[in-house]
């Protein structure tokens, strides 16, 4: 089975203190997605999709080097929205979509080929990557049932207090089935703290249609931690030169 990817890279970055795209933010003089495009092209070739919204044609500038395609997202409405507006791009695909944000350039080719071979050794609509940290605030919370299995992610700004103290959180990074993925897409709505359409929702949904849904978690959380904030940054450079 083939694979495609869909990278999110519409964003502004509204914690970090610049106007820059959050994406185009540098690591070692080059923008952050160039790393995560550098980390999946191997696996995809030239089934990239990179979703571009807010300054859109430097995003596009800075990609130059890369065999990918664009799509745009003229209105921000969540994640969910992001991977909608490539539907049209995909028609013709049939195969897996990895979905992954722009803005974690820790992530391996490694990592996304042993997180693709997992999700299609279990069969799974969907197959959502994982880590465990110290400090989970901010992030979505996995929740599991009694025997492992994935729930739903719950987004911070939805989760009560119970939820807010599992410390999986979701990376962000998914592999779904393209055809249950946009079936369950077509399903979701924006009735939420946010009012947007929440990729994560596609979990959710996929399960009440008894579809397999599984997590891989990931050994090193510092691998596939997002860039929000200029503090993030610079813990991203460490890590990465360390």
């Amino acid at each position: 089975m083939t694979n495609a990817a869909i990278i999110l890279a519409a964003g502004k970055g509204k914690r970090m203190s610049s106007d820059l795209p959050k994406v185009l933010h540098e690591l070692g003089n080059r923008p952050m997605v160039s790393y995560v495009l550098d980390a999946v092209q191997p696996i995809v070739g030239d089934r990239a999709y990179v979703v571009v919204g807010y300054r859109a044609e430097e995003v596009i500038e800075a990609c130059c080097n890369h065999a990918v395609h664009f799509v745009r997202q003229e209105e921000q409405l969540g994640t969910g929205h992001a991977v909608m507006q490539c539907e049209d791009a995909l028609a013709d695909f049939s195969g897996n979509v990895v979905v992954l944000n722009g803005d974690v350039p820790g992530l391996r080719s490694e990592t996304i080929r042993m997180f693709l071979d997992y999700h299609k050794e279990h069969c799974a609509a969907a197959t959502v990557l994982t880590a465990v940290l110290d400090n989970p605030t901010g992030y979505g919370r996995i929740v599991t049932d009694g025997d492992g299995s994935l729930v739903a992610i719950v987004e911070e700004k939805d989760a009560d207090e119970n939820a807010k103290k599992i410390a999986e959180i979701n990376s962000g990074l998914f592999s779904f089935d393209k055809g249950k993925l946009y079936d369950a897409l077509r399903s979701i709505d924006r009735s939420n703290a946010q009012n947007e359409y929440y990729l994560t929702d596609v979990i959710s949904t996929l399960r009440s249609k008894g579809e397999i849904v599984r997590a891989f978690r990931v050994d090193d959380a510092r691998e596939v931690a997002g860039v929000n904030t200029d503090d993030e940054l610079e813990a991203m450079r460490d890590y990465m030169e360390g």
